[in-house]
């Protein structure tokens, strides 16, 4: 009695798994059912802002269903990122991350309260975007030599970035990590606020998007120097990478890709990637993204999860070496 009583429970339990087997895999299967939503770890107004606001505009008509931008600013990218790591591995939630989130603030933060490693399911590469180093017009500097003297001329001088742990700040500590001026670093949220503070001459120098710093560049209110790059941007090929200006080896490019939380069907995975690719191969999104300075960069889920991995050391190394803190 008691041993067919067991045989009986141990069905059920089958039984139901089996069902719920059943459930995901029709959910899978019409994927998607219902709006989805790509969190925005940074405030509006600013590049990661722009670039997914597009980016979601494209996804969605790919998907068949619309793609709703919500920003959750804040802790250089943590708290959206933490806010889809601990989402619902449906597909539904999706981040826009960055180097930041998924690589170098695991190594900047005292306590994550995620790991970029095993909290995410990657979608796939968006952009790479070099940034630029600017400064007021009143600042004596027309290049980045210059610079270095009147800095070296004038210790205790600020800088802005687009906040702390953002790809903008690592490019400034690097830089004073390099050159060894006294600089200090003066951190926005975001580029939005950063720009206006240096064009009206609150901080003399700002590290920041090329979307951004081109915005002003031809009404004289700020004067590029340099880019962030190895390599010249198109868009403002007439401005010269910071290495070719007497500091050779600086390289600090940003990136953005999409990713969900953990534990996402595989299935879902190669749904979403196939539109992201999509939505990214499209005219509107290519002219938008290369006119911002960027490099569109798509690619699949394992060639996202392998730059990943390889970019955490790698941004490990530079924090080190620059001793940047927060």
């Amino acid at each position: 009695m008691i041993i067919n009583r067991g045989r009986r429970n141990i069905n059920r339990l089958l039984l139901g798994s089996s069902g719920a087997f059943g459930l995901n895999l029709a959910s899978s299967q019409q994927f998607p059912s219902k709006p989805l939503k790509i969190i925005i770890p940074f405030a509006t107004g600013g590049p990661t802002d722009t670039m997914t606001r597009l980016l979601a505009t494209k996804l969605g008509d790919e998907l068949k269903q619309k793609v709703v931008p919500e920003n959750r600013p804040g802790a250089g990218g943590n708290i959206g990122a933490d806010f889809v790591a601990k989402s619902q591995p449906d597909g539904y939630t999706l981040l826009m991350g960055t180097n930041g989130n998924l690589a170098a603030n695991i190594n900047l933060f005292e306590k994550l309260p995620y790991n970029p490693s095993r909290d995410f399911d990657p979608i796939g590469m968006f952009t790479f975007q070099p940034n630029l180093l600017a400064v007021n017009p009143e600042v004596p500097a027309k290049n980045v030599r210059e610079l270095i003297d009147w800095l070296r001329a004038n210790p205790g001088k600020t800088y802005a970035s687009g906040g702390l742990g953002t790809s903008t700040h690592f490019a400034g500590e690097l830089f004073r990590s390099m050159t060894r001026v006294q600089i200090q670093h003066v951190p926005y949220k975001g580029d939005g606020q950063s720009v206006p503070d240096v064009i009206s001459g609150v901080v003399p120098v700002l590290f920041c998007s090329v979307l951004a710093g081109m915005k002003w560049m031809s009404s004289g209110r700020l004067r590029v120097i340099g880019v962030t790059s190895a390599a010249r941007v198109p868009v403002i090929a007439d401005v010269s990478p910071i290495a070719d200006q007497g500091l050779p080896g600086f390289d600090l490019t940003s990136w953005y890709a999409v990713a969900t939380a953990a534990g996402t069907p595989k299935d879902i995975i190669r749904t979403l990637n196939t539109a992201l690719v999509r939505s990214i191969n499209h005219p509107e999104v290519k002219t938008t993204i290369e006119g911002m300075g960027g490099i569109l960069s798509p690619g699949t889920p394992e060639q996202l999860k392998d730059h990943i991995e390889a970019e955490i050391p790698r941004w490990a190394k530079l924090i080190k070496e620059s001793g940047i803190k927060l």
